[in-house]
């Protein structure tokens, strides 16, 4: 394939992929303060506007590691903001709560009217065990609370973080459709969703987004779940769009996790794994070199050609990496480019499953029919 040679920065072409150097880091921090102007998109058809991008919070409290200090976080949301970044995601389940609390915080002072919040219910952690839960009580309960922390009326859009297998899913629908109209939650997502649940759901009141792990890397959703939500004009709301940081820095990343991280016990990122999956960021890192752009760019430039109705919500704790992050926006990919960087993770060249075993109960496969349903 042509790659048409442009002088970059620097004062090299892009033909020749730097050496993993200053130069190279020069021009990616040339690229990283660059101002993009950051679109605005609509998501679903119910009226909800987001920007192009959103901003995933869960690693600033938990699961990646140590909490990140407050004000450095609070600030990061208000650089986001201030830069046209408007699209918040939270879930009660990060901490629990802190994230939410953080957030209710970074809204103060006239930020929660420029902003989409996002969060989500249905993963408890009571007395020490983890269930997922859809009865109506739980998800009534788990918005009051959500409420109360973030310090707002209502929130933008309440996903079902995870569904519930023992309770119909228009039973969970049934209580997000009186929410809605009580003003407490403007739009309704599901997040992790099958497709037939995805149709169910959307029978009882529309669904404005489907949240769900799409990169490079991430694919398995393209067979069904996606082109449900396009026949449906549901939005597509993708997480982990840099590959939970592993198309940003590859095999170094693995290096640098905590002992808190949970990334340490993914599929992934183990040693009988890490070889394999190296491969395929070494590739992307080489067209990276090759466009002038950083590697998260390139990733994330992916998923942003998947279409208008798309918004990758990666998630970040510095300032550099959401400005780095925001220049994906202008990084433009041909079809043939596409289709390249799409072979560096065909079928069969990722290895390991997305999440551990003891996860795989949050799959769903379907929620009971309804007239299985007895409440209690």
């Amino acid at each position: 394939m042509h790659h048409q040679d442009k002088t970059l920065p620097s004062g090299r072409t892009n033909h020749q992929p730097p050496e993993r150097s200053g130069e190279h880091l020069a021009v990616a921090a040339a690229m990283a303060v660059a101002p993009v102007s950051v679109p605005r998109i609509k998501l679903g058809s119910q009226g909800l506007e987001v920007s192009a991008q959103g901003l995933g919070c869960m690693g600033m409290s938990a699961f990646y590691g140590p909490p990140k200090p407050e004000p450095d976080m609070i600030k990061l949301i208000h650089h986001a903001v201030t830069a046209g970044v408007t699209f918040l995601d939270t879930s009660d389940i990060y901490g629990p709560h802190t994230n939410e609390i953080l957030l209710g915080k970074a809204l103060q002072g006239g930020v929660r009217e420029k902003v989409e919040l996002a969060t989500k219910f249905g993963i408890s952690f009571a007395d020490g065990k983890r269930e997922i839960r859809g009865d109506p009580a739980y998800v009534r309960a788990a918005c009051e609370g959500s409420l109360k922390r973030l310090g707002v009326d209502c929130v933008d859009l309440y996903y079902q973080h995870r569904i519930d297998n023992r309770v119909p899913i228009e039973v969970t629908m049934g209580e997000l459709k009186k929410l809605v109209e009580e003003g407490k939650i403007k739009y309704i997502g599901l997040s992790e969703a099958s497709a037939s649940t995805i149709r169910r759901a959307h029978a009882v009141h529309p669904i404005t987004a489907v949240q769900l792990e799409w990169s490079l890397w991430s694919r398995d959703a393209e067979e069904d779940i996606i082109p449900t939500c396009r026949e449906l004009g549901i939005g597509i709301v993708a997480y982990s769009p840099l590959g939970r940081g592993f198309l940003s820095s590859g095999t170094k990343l693995v290096d640098s996790l905590t002992e808190q991280d949970f990334r340490k016990h993914m599929p992934r990122f183990q040693p009988e794994n890490l070889d394999k999956n190296a491969q395929i960021f070494e590739r992307v890192n080489a067209m990276a070199a090759r466009k002038g752009c950083t590697p998260s760019q390139l990733a994330l430039a992916w998923v942003h050609h998947q279409g208008n109705d798309v918004c990758p919500i990666p998630g970040t704790t510095k300032i550099e990496n959401f400005n780095q992050n925001v220049g994906a926006l202008s990084v433009k990919l041909s079809p043939d480019e596409m289709l390249e960087l799409e072979s560096y993770a065909a079928a069969g060249e990722v290895a390991g499953d997305r999440y551990p075993q003891m996860a795989s109960t949050w799959k769903d496969s379907e929620t009971p029919p309804l007239s299985s349903w007895k409440s209690e």
